[in-house]
């Protein structure tokens, strides 16, 4: 695609027709950004949108839950935080994005890419060669690179943690890609096999840069030199820092806020009103202590509430072809936070301070 196709992503009318189901803040995303091609203007904002989606998933039932004010991918024109939950906004959405644009490759859906063929004919292994239609995670990586990254026109440290961590959610990307193989011999014997290359599933990503999340570096940085601003002296100490971190490693440069409690100004809700789980099947031992994470522990009380439940039941398959089904209504028990009737104690206050989530 020549140049002169190149458009501002601010068009709001193409945009408003491509997000019509996305949240208010990934059509922000787009709309802020630099020139794309239109061609892949509607994989980017699915990509952005499935991002923030997995996002919502892996933080459902922590204190801060990825709220859509959380997509905002640039320092230009405002300081934003570097917080540790920021630095997983940034990995995900640019995952989200690469992924969304490779598989879509890979299904044929631009004209101007396709499978990655580059290996095939190789001897890949013991048993095995390359070949097949492997998942082009190049022209993946090398559009969402030129689409999200470009969205940081800052120089200063945080424009650098945040394309840091840009990177990392690419990488992971490419870190958790899987080998499918297909036999072939004489009677089914398999005595070779071709094999390419695909995407994992995207939750496997979410759930990776999840533990990259918990397991993320704060950067020490000298406060003096920092304050320079864009000078020699600051591009200086974050060149230092930076040589000691590991390409894949999620970094932050600010402590967490009390996410327990609402701040409008940052955009955090608290945890008051929160839905929590008490009982139920299959729960994760990190679901059932969500009642005390997110009330007991932010000086809020559990109160069970019962709601009516209206659902399909007593289903029968009727000769040809139709399947009717009753409507049951059944009261079921949800747990939500409130407000105690007495403060909290101090203690408990000075508790939540620091990196909870």
């Amino acid at each position: 695609m020549k140049r002169s196709t190149l458009l501002i992503l601010s068009i709001t009318g193409v945009y408003s027709a491509i997000l019509h189901t996305a949240a208010w803040s990934v059509n922000n995303f787009l709309m802020t950004g630099p020139k794309a091609y239109l061609t892949f203007s509607s994989s980017v904002a699915a990509g952005a949108h499935s991002g923030m989606e997995e996002c919502k998933f892996q933080f459902g039932w922590e204190r801060w839950n990825c709220p859509e004010s959380a997509l905002q991918l640039s320092t230009h024109n405002r300081l934003r935080s570097a917080t540790r939950e920021t630095s997983f906004v940034h990995a995900i959405s640019s995952a989200g994005v690469m992924y969304t644009l490779t598989r879509n490759c890979s299904l044929g859906d631009f004209e101007s890419c396709g499978c990655d063929d580059s290996r095939n004919g190789r001897v890949g292994g013991r048993g095995w060669v390359w070949g097949g239609c492997s998942d082009n995670v190049e022209f993946g990586e090398k559009v969402s690179k030129l689409f999200v990254d470009a969205l940081e026109t800052g120089h200063d440290t945080r424009a650098l943690i945040n394309l840091h961590n840009n990177e990392v959610g690419r990488l992971v990307m490419k870190d958790t890609m899987k080998r499918a193989c297909k036999c072939h011999g004489v009677s089914g014997s398999c005595s070779i096999q071709t094999c390419w290359l695909q995407l994992a599933e995207f939750r496997e990503i979410g759930n990776y840069l999840k533990i990259k999340y918990d397991q993320a570096h704060k950067l020490e940085m000298d406060k003096r030199r920092m304050r320079a601003g864009n000078s020699a002296d600051s591009r200086g100490a974050t060149a230092e820092t930076f040589h000691h971190i590991h390409a894949s490693e999620l970094v932050f440069l600010e402590d967490s806020p009390d996410y327990c409690t609402r701040n409008a100004s940052l955009g955090h809700h608290g945890t008051e009103g929160r839905e929590c789980l008490q009982t139920g099947k299959n729960l994760s031992q990190w679901e059932k202590r969500s009642c005390r994470r997110l009330c007991t522990e932010c000086g809020l009380r559990v109160e069970e509430r019962r709601t009516e439940v209206v659902a399909s039941c007593n289903c029968k398959f009727h000769w040809c072809c139709t399947v009717r089904c009753e409507q049951c209504r059944t009261l079921v028990a949800k747990h939500f936070c409130t407000h105690r009737d007495s403060a909290a104690p101090n203690h408990i206050r000075q508790k939540n301070r620091g990196h909870r989530r």
